[in-house]
């Protein structure tokens, strides 16, 4: 299977020129959704294209991006997996908390080795207990998210030093180490996932896992990868954020559940698995934060950013279906044939 989108490409209308331009259209949707949101904002925003905000742009969707990876490739393999936000939150609990014993280094590393353990315990009821993915990792969610609470009592958990917090987000800085380091670990998931047998594996095991499993493609272990993946990108995210914050708040991943899921199908990955890109989803969540940040430029409220963001996700679902609606109805016709039938 592909990232790239052509195996859901719109049909070409008698293979003319609109055919093909609806065709494109549908394939860079997230960037054309993108270029909107700022054009609009752009317009009806104070303040909205600055160089400062754009930093502002690229932060709050940065905070989500390693957490959106590894779900993404869980949505690859035709699973989901509900527990990155609160792997999220350990994962910057864990770092903060074990930081004046272990140090900064100490820290994340005991974050990713929670963060394995997690997608290990996901992945092996999955995979070898199967137990459906919605309902395994529902319940670790829940799980985690108590264990958290009950480690910090409910209260912020401040760090001890603010040098790092000071080198990830210096000030004045637009595009800041903290940033680029987000982005740099999609960028590299992105590149494993579309140019190593690894990544094609996923593609394969979520397009169909019988025919995977034919092929010689050991399943199990692709599934229990992708959750470890998933669990151990979410506790860096959250390492990461809680370092640059310089403290762990207890409520850190508990948004970035529905922001993901929503930037993951703007990003065109298939709820039935075979089909996504990290690069798209990316974009979709610098949309999703292009759209809030305009919004509070603008001094709306909470509610209204909700409702912008869930009338963008509405439309993107009924864009998708109905290109496969025209997909489906054209399925087997000849447009060659029809037009000399005209």
């Amino acid at each position: 299977m592909r990232d790239d989108g052509e195996n859901l490409r719109l049909p070409q209308a008698g293979g003319g020129a609109l055919g093909k331009a609806l065709a494109w259209a549908y394939r860079y949707k997230v960037y054309l959704l993108l270029a909107a949101i700022i054009a609009v904002m752009a317009q009806i925003a104070p303040r909205f294209l600055t160089a400062g905000n754009f930093g502002n742009i690229l932060k709050a969707a940065g905070i989500n991006l390693p957490a959106a990876a590894g779900f993404n490739i869980v949505m690859i393999c035709g699973q989901l997996d509900l527990s990155i936000g609160s792997a999220m939150t350990l994962g910057g609990m864990m770092t903060v908390g074990l930081e004046p014993h272990v140090g900064w280094a100490g820290g994340v590393a005991a974050a990713l080795a929670c963060g394995l353990v997690l997608g290990l315990v996901n992945g092996l009821l999955v995979a070898k207990a199967r137990i459906n993915s919605f309902i395994v990792t529902l319940g670790t969610m829940i799980i985690v998210q108590n264990a958290v609470f009950i480690y910090c009592g409910g209260e912020t958990i401040p760090a001890k030093s603010f040098a790092l917090s000071d080198w990830l987000q210096p000030a004045g800085s637009v595009v800041t180490p903290q940033i680029i380091i987000q982005f740099a670990v999609v960028a590299l998931a992105a590149m494993v996932l579309r140019w190593t047998p690894i990544g094609r594996g996923f593609y394969l095991l979520g397009g169909n896992a019988q025919t995977a499993w034919f092929s010689g493609l050991r399943t199990d272990r692709y599934v229990v990868g992708a959750f470890v993946l998933s669990s151990t990108l979410s506790t860096f995210g959250g390492a990461l954020v809680a370092m640059s914050e310089a403290g762990a708040n207890p409520t850190l991943g508990d948004s970035a559940l529905m922001a993901i899921v929503a930037a993951v199908i703007i990003g065109g990955t298939s709820m039935a698995g075979g089909k996504g890109s990290l690069v798209d989803t990316a974009a979709a969540l610098v949309a999703l934060a292009a759209l809030i940040n305009g919004l509070n430029c603008r001094g709306e409220g909470y509610e209204v950013q909700l409702m912008a963001s869930g009338l963008v996700l509405a439309l993107v679902i009924l864009y998708d279906a109905f290109a496969v609606y025209r997909r489906e109805k054209k399925r087997g016709q000849r447009q060659d044939l029809l037009r000399e039938l005209r």
